[in-house]
């Protein structure tokens, strides 16, 4: 892992100076099977920069991607999930952030979190950087994802979901991408 994705100063920085980062990360899909919880993220290097994103982020030293993403859920929506109830590893891939401050690459695991019915999440456990770059939630309808006026990332989302509980097709190796505010290249 190279230097901390805790250090962004959210300051836009010519593009050719960007720090170069890498890590590895857990993300949760969490669904209803009607709708999908996503969280609003931005650039805050680029004003007006908004996307939609599934809970998650970088593993810590010393932890394994199912715990990484159990604490994820807890830190962004306040929901205490236990570790057996996170299906998955459904999906892997690898992915590149451009971002205004820096150049963020990441291999994902994804997991698969099924509920009864909707929550209303809680930010009280937003880490300092989050406070700064999350801007909400909400629970967008599986349907709809294609018609949402922002990015949603990952952009084959609505196929993830609905893989569903069958850990015969898991984990679906989904490539190389690039999700970027500002271009890698």
């Amino acid at each position: 892992m190279s230097e901390p994705f805790r250090t962004r100063r959210f300051q836009a920085i010519a593009p050719e100076l960007r720090p170069r980062r890498s890590r590895s990360a857990a993300r949760v899909i969490i669904t209803d099977g009607h709708s999908v919880l996503l969280l609003a993220d931005t650039d805050p290097g680029l004003p007006g920069t908004r996307w939609w994103v599934t809970p998650g982020g970088g593993i810590d030293p010393g932890e394994t991607p199912l715990a990484a993403a159990v604490r994820e859920v807890e830190e962004e929506t306040g929901l205490v999930v236990e570790a057996e109830r996170l299906l998955g590893p459904v999906a892997t891939r690898t992915v590149v952030h451009g971002y205004s401050d820096q150049v963020l690459s990441q291999t994902e695991a994804f997991f698969l979190l099924l509920l009864a019915e909707t929550f209303h999440p809680d930010a009280a456990g937003l880490t300092p950087d989050e406070q700064i770059t999350l801007d909400g939630w909400a629970w967008h309808p599986l349907a709809d994802l294609a018609g949402v006026p922002e990015p949603v990332w990952p952009s084959d989302l609505a196929a993830l979901v609905a893989l569903g509980p069958t850990p015969a097709q898991w984990p679906v190796d989904l490539g190389s991408v690039e999700e970027s505010t500002l271009p890698v290249d």
